[in-house]
């Protein structure tokens, strides 16, 4: 299952551009973010065999975590490996996968002119066995609020029977939606695009109210002439309805 969530917002000056991006990436450093899926490895009942993660310079963090279905017996305790900073031209790679595991990664951003910063979360939970990640699903989307969530379900290969029968997929589903609580359904408009054959299931989201407080950082809508509440929210709507399409809308 793979997450992307979106967290809008609307800073009326470049300093408090700066201070979103700063706010954004302390509320979501890799400390904060390693709590948050070390309660999905509780939710969905996988034991954890490893965790990596990483802050990075100027924004942005990571986190990688292995899991396993069952306790498994290693050689060595689990630790979390913290790097250094990487400079511009490192990479990072995470082996020795037992079974399957979580991922987060963040991306906080912002219109060169135009006002707009965002915030995505790209997770992959990624599990086999009896575990599955549709048990986290409320418990992510409540963690990170976020104004736009686009979901991804695929249940990839098979298993088989002790006759040898393939089983394709084992359990009953028709879309995200139905494991997603009605209070949350109630407070997003939902579009489904699955392909049942092929086991793929895919849902979109977006906040239905539209609270201009809510966008607005560092200031409150009372501070700003009527005219330009018009135009910022015009432009916050325009860059909602492109990531929720997904394509520039012109």
């Amino acid at each position: 299952m793979s997450f992307n969530f979106y967290d809008i917002c609307y800073a009326l000056s470049q300093d408090q551009h700066k201070k979103y991006i700063e706010y954004i990436d302390e509320e979501y450093n890799a400390d904060r973010l390693v709590k948050i899926l070390t309660s999905v490895a509780e939710i969905i009942e996988a034991n954890i065999l490893n965790i990596a993660n990483q802050d990075y310079d100027p924004q942005g963090a990571s986190v990688t975590m292995l899991v396993a279905e069952n306790q498994i017996m290693v050689r060595e305790p689990m630790e979390i490996l913290e790097n250094e900073a990487p400079g511009p031209d490192s990479q990072s790679l995470v082996g020795h996968l037992d079974k399957s595991h979580i991922t987060v990664h963040t991306y906080p951003e912002n219109h060169p002119d135009k006002g707009i910063s965002t915030f995505r979360a790209d997770i992959d939970v990624s599990t086999c066995g009896q575990i599955s990640p549709l048990k986290a699903l409320n418990y992510l989307i409540t963690s990170f609020e976020p104004d736009i969530a686009i979901i991804d379900y695929r249940v990839r290969g098979f298993t088989r029977d002790v006759n040898g029968r393939k089983y394709f997929i084992d359990h009953k589903i028709n879309s995200i939606q139905n494991f997603i609580s009605e209070e949350t359904r109630n407070r997003y408009q939902l579009i489904d695009v699955n392909v049942y054959q092929d086991n793929i299931f895919h849902t979109k989201m977006l906040l239905r109210e539209f609270d201009l407080d809510h966008y607005l950082f560092g200031a409150e809508k009372e501070e700003i002439s009527s005219s330009k509440r018009r135009r910022v929210k015009q432009r916050i709507k325009h860059e909602m309805q492109e990531i929720f399409s997904g394509r520039n809308v012109f």
